[in-house]
């Protein structure tokens, strides 16, 4: 039987030609080497030899605004301990001649004549007819600035007692890259040590949130029953209360005399403890799956007590979920602390946070002549957005196995 293919260089049948060269079969011997391992494409979620970690931090860097995010969050945490070093003035220290002051730059080259950073002096006069201040700059003398130099007292790390700072304003002329506010008091260096208590306050409130949810939501979603009755019906009664009102009236009650420390761990402590029963929800749906599965009957059949069980087997199931929302929450508790503050309900003078600084942006005249002393509103939008893109970021890296 013949047909197209068969005959006359058409395509040979590979068991005929085998039989043909008398039983020798032709083989095809491939000369370039071995591929290298190392030397392939980056890991993908179907690469055997990649591990999760791996596989979790290509997903997390394919995120560049989550790493943009992490990089601005990091390096705002780590110089949390050093902002009195890094700022030129203290949180408090003021300049009676320039209140009000408008924002200043710092200039490299005088008259085509390269001197170094300095500034201009400027000397400040009130306007009686549009009832504001204006300032005039001396463009004749520049005044190099001074780095490592001794300026205000500070306690540094809270411990040791320092005069040291990265850079000083030279003597006769201030150093206000941000301007001033109405007492005279640098904008810039208050913005850096307010941090201080604007970005912890989120941990610390996150730190109370997260024992109270996970305990009770892991108690309600273990043991059932009357328990689970219970907290159920208290994240009820706490989520049915209007969230601001209760803010006010928790902070309203706090002592007015009291330190800003202990005000500040009050505040915390109120944000916390109103932030829980959404985790606590969130970890008992979650609970109530997973105390189903084998692994989780095979330990209690080994006498593993219900602590144990929840620390060891059933919480590790669910820590992606726990730092995504770690991350999602903080910025709602330091919204919480600014709005507080904001109203004068939260921290109060002599502490400094962004809240209390934008509590002179009450004053919508104020905010109108002087636009700069509503600045305290970028570093909050700064952080709220980095810590939602850090968390979207990280939600996706937790689970790299879903979607590439």
């Amino acid at each position: 039987m013949t047909g197209p293919g068969m005959k006359g260089g058409g395509m040979e049948d590979p068991v005929a030609k085998g039989a043909a060269m008398g039983g020798a079969w032709e083989h095809y011997v491939d000369s370039r080497p071995y591929p290298d391992p190392a030397a392939e494409a980056p890991a993908t979620r179907f690469d055997a030899h990649a591990s999760t970690g791996r596989l979790m931090l290509r997903r997390f860097l394919r995120h560049r605004l989550a790493v943009l995010g992490a990089l601005f969050l990091g390096l705002s945490y780590l110089s949390l301990p050093f902002v009195d070093f890094l700022v030129p003035y203290g949180a408090n220290d003021r300049d009676v001649e320039h209140l009000y002051a408008p924002p200043q730059g710092i200039h490299l080259f005088h008259d085509g004549q390269f001197i170094g950073p300095f500034v201009y002096p400027t000397t400040g006069r009130p306007d009686l007819k549009d009832y504001r201040w204006r300032y005039e700059t001396d463009s004749s003398r520049p005044m190099p600035l001074q780095f490592l130099c001794p300026g205000a007292p500070y306690r540094f790390l809270g411990l040791v007692e320092s005069r040291l700072r990265l850079v000083c304003p030279p003597p006769g002329a201030s150093l206000h890259l941000l301007g001033t506010d109405r007492l005279g008091r640098d904008m810039l260096s208050r913005l850096a040590i307010g941090a201080q208590l604007s970005l912890t306050v989120g941990l610390l409130g996150i730190a109370v949130s997260f024992t109270i949810g996970i305990t009770l939501g892991g108690m309600a979603g273990y043991f059932g029953g009357w328990i689970d009755a219970g907290v159920q019906r208290l994240s009820e009664i706490l989520k049915s209360l209007p969230e601001l009102p209760l803010w006010l009236a928790l902070s309203a009650a706090v002592p007015a005399q009291w330190s800003p420390v202990t005000v500040f761990l009050c505040i915390s402590v109120i944000l916390g403890l109103l932030d829980w029963p959404s985790l606590a929800r969130a970890v008992r749906s979650r609970f109530l799956a997973l105390r189903e599965e084998d692994f989780v009957m095979a330990a209690e059949l080994m006498g593993a007590s219900p602590a144990r069980i929840i620390r060891r087997h059933l919480l590790p199931n669910f820590a992606s979920h726990l730092l995504a929302s770690a991350t999602l929450s903080i910025p709602a508790m330091i919204l919480g602390e600014t709005a507080l503050s904001f109203l004068g309900l939260g921290l109060r003078p002599p502490a400094t946070s962004w809240g209390v600084m934008l509590n002179d942006a009450q004053n919508l005249m104020a905010v109108e002549t002087y636009p700069w002393v509503s600045l305290p509103m970028l570093p909050v939008i700064l952080v709220v957005l980095s810590f939602n893109f850090f968390g979207d970021g990280l939600r996706d890296a937790l689970d790299p196995y879903h979607g590439d």
